[in-house]
């Protein structure tokens, strides 16, 4: 009886940690968790070590319904959001889903930027923390993750790099990002959310 009792003990322990584990992790966003009319709005900056101000602005994107589907508009263009929501099956992406707090991986991206210069980003990731973090626009439960590596492109730049997302998954998005690049910070923040 006592042998039962230990096995039937040892299962329901195994269910509640499988379970805490779970709701401790955030999955990526759906299309469901979006409505038409949320608004996000941040502040941004670069500036470099000697002072030169490279960036100084707002961005804001906001969803919208056309023809019965949504849309998320950006300052440049409007994407359906069903293409924003698809499924991230990259172990190399910017979010490695789902996201849960030690969890490492390597963000790799290649990409050409607008005058046709080719480069690529690749940095270890790592989710140090699940908090309260306080911006502009509000507190919010979010994610520290710490990205540090490279970025280098085909004119020859090289530069390390290291970047602080902030993510709060409520808002499904970013609220905090800071970037270092040799004599470069940028930051941008969370200044409104609307529902």
């Amino acid at each position: 009886m006592r042998n039962q009792y230990l096995a039937v003990l040892s299962l329901v322990m195994l269910c509640i940690s499988s379970y805490v584990v779970a709701v401790d992790a955030t999955q990526q966003p759906t299309l469901a968790n979006y409505k038409e009319g949320e608004k996000w709005v941040w502040k941004y900056k670069g500036v470099t070590t000697i002072g030169e101000v490279r960036a100084d602005g707002k961005d804001i994107k906001e969803i919208i319904s056309k023809n019965g589907e949504l849309f998320m508009v950006t300052a440049s263009e409007s994407i359906p959001l069903a293409e924003i929501v698809k499924p991230v099956k990259s172990n190399t992406s910017r979010y490695n889903w789902p996201l849960q707090v030690g969890k490492k991986w390597t963000f790799e991206e290649h990409w050409t930027s607008e005058d046709g210069t080719k480069g690529s980003t690749i940095q270890d990731a790592e989710i140090v923390s699940f908090k309260p973090e306080k911006v502009e626009a509000g507190t919010f439960m979010a994610y520290t993750i710490q990205y540090k590596g490279k970025i280098s492109n085909s004119r020859g730049y090289s530069a390390a790099t290291e970047d602080i997302h902030v993510y709060a998954p409520e808002l499904k998005t970013f609220i905090k990002l800071t970037q270092k690049q040799d004599d470069y910070l940028y930051t941008e923040e969370l200044v409104k959310y609307s529902k």
